[in-house]
């Protein structure tokens, strides 16, 4: 059995991001499976670290979603896309809680724990619009799953994965979990993606994989109103942690932007003003420090928004199945927020660094920061920031959503 480290060690999650930034872009360029980043998140006991803890959790390992939340971000300025494999995995983390009663889950996160599982798939609520392209059908001895998914989290390297599928029997939904090594399981990793190569994203079929009864965390209401607050938390959670996961690129981008800029000749003193009572370092163009003024200001202002969201999310996770709808929809409100305001500053921190760190001494020396700006394209391609505008000025005039 792995050896684990009782809780989130801040030591551990910067000494994983140091060693994740040496070969950074070595590993984005050549695009492989992160089979090979997966050993290091174990070897650093990520998995088990990346999970949740609280009064219903009695081996005292795991995380907060606060310290979650800073590890996620801390390892995205380093690689942004393992991020987002941690980010899926640690909101996944959550769905025996979110689905399953407090017995199944206690016993079913020990031993996700225990083996150090890595969580992959995805969660989606139903709405009117919603369908579902697996079908779970009742059999003598459990359940027969059926179908693909086009697009799914970390098929290529996650140990269970998570998916929301519809009952034959009844109509209803229902939240499962998946062993993806069962010979009716087929990955098929994405390629050639423009950013966010090394996520273990791809798609995935079923062929009638058997599940047995332990394997359906709970159902879910076909009538999105009758879904109680807590559980609808579940999108809630991916969508905040994908926020870290940007947030950190951008701030990772602008950090090796200043690290390249500050090693650029700079020129003289443009007067014995620029230079009157400075000790410090040879002066440097006003223009440069008014860019990096701004861009600082960008990311310390969606920080600001996205620890917000954070706080009100980590209270609601705490407050559990007594939350109410109200409090959901703040909630909701803030992460709406969060993604709004992130990501702007990332398309913008990330396309800026390009253009201030142009002067580079040479193509042999390319630092590889056009990376952060596809990975910022790709984590905020699927999120429309009209959209989420809408549903804040809809919660902020009407109330609930």
């Amino acid at each position: 059995m792995t050896t684990l480290i009782p809780s989130a060690s801040p030591r551990v999650v910067r000494e994983l991001a140091d060693d994740l930034a040496v070969d950074a872009d070595l590993r984005d360029r050549a695009g492989k499976p992160p089979f090979d980043e997966v050993s290091r998140l174990r070897e650093a006991g990520l998995p088990a670290l990346l999970t949740p803890t609280g009064q219903d959790r009695a081996d005292g390992r795991g995380s907060d979603w606060r310290t979650a939340c800073t590890a996620v971000r801390d390892i995205a300025a380093a690689d942004s896309s393992i991020a987002e494999l941690l980010a899926h995995h640690h909101a996944l983390s959550w769905s025996p809680r979110l689905f399953g009663t407090p017995e199944s889950a206690a016993a079913l996160e020990l031993r996700a724990v225990q083996e150090q599982w890595l969580w992959g798939g995805d969660i989606e609520l139903p709405d009117a619009q919603t369908g579902t392209d697996l079908a779970l059908t009742p059999a003598a001895d459990g359940y027969v799953l059926h179908g693909r998914r086009p697009l799914t989290a970390g098929v290529a390297v996650a140990d269970r994965l998570v998916h929301t599928v519809r009952r034959t029997d009844s109509g209803e939904w229902a939240v499962v979990h998946v062993d993806p090594a069962h010979p009716g399981v087929s990955a098929e990793p994405a390629h050639d993606l423009l950013g966010q190569r090394l996520s273990g994203a791809g798609g995935v079929s079923y062929d009638d994989v058997p599940l047995a009864a332990h394997q359906v965390l709970g159902t879910v209401p076909v009538d999105e109103h009758e879904i109680s607050p807590f559980t609808a938390l579940a999108p809630l959670t991916r969508r905040l942690l994908l926020v870290q996961v940007g947030l950190g690129n951008a701030e990772g981008a602008l950090a090796e932007a200043r690290d390249i800029s500050r090693a650029l000749p700079r020129p003289g003193p443009l007067s014995a003003l620029d230079t009157a009572g400075d000790c410090g370092p040879p002066p440097t163009d006003p223009y440069l420090l008014l860019a990096y003024g701004e861009l600082a200001t960008a990311a310390h202002s969606a920080a600001a928004v996205v620890e917000r969201a954070t706080e009100a999310m980590a209270r609601g996770l705490e407050t559990g199945p007594a939350l109410g709808a109200d409090e959901r929809a703040d909630i909701a409100f803030l992460v709406g927020a969060a993604e709004a305001v992130t990501t702007q500053s990332a398309l913008h921190i990330t396309t800026r660094v390009l253009e201030l760190t142009a002067d580079a001494p040479s193509p042999t020396t390319d630092p590889g920061l056009d990376r952060f700006w596809r990975n910022a394209r790709a984590l905020t391609a699927h999120s429309s920031a009209a959209h989420r505008l809408r549903d804040i000025g809809e919660h902020y005039l009407n109330g609930l959503r």
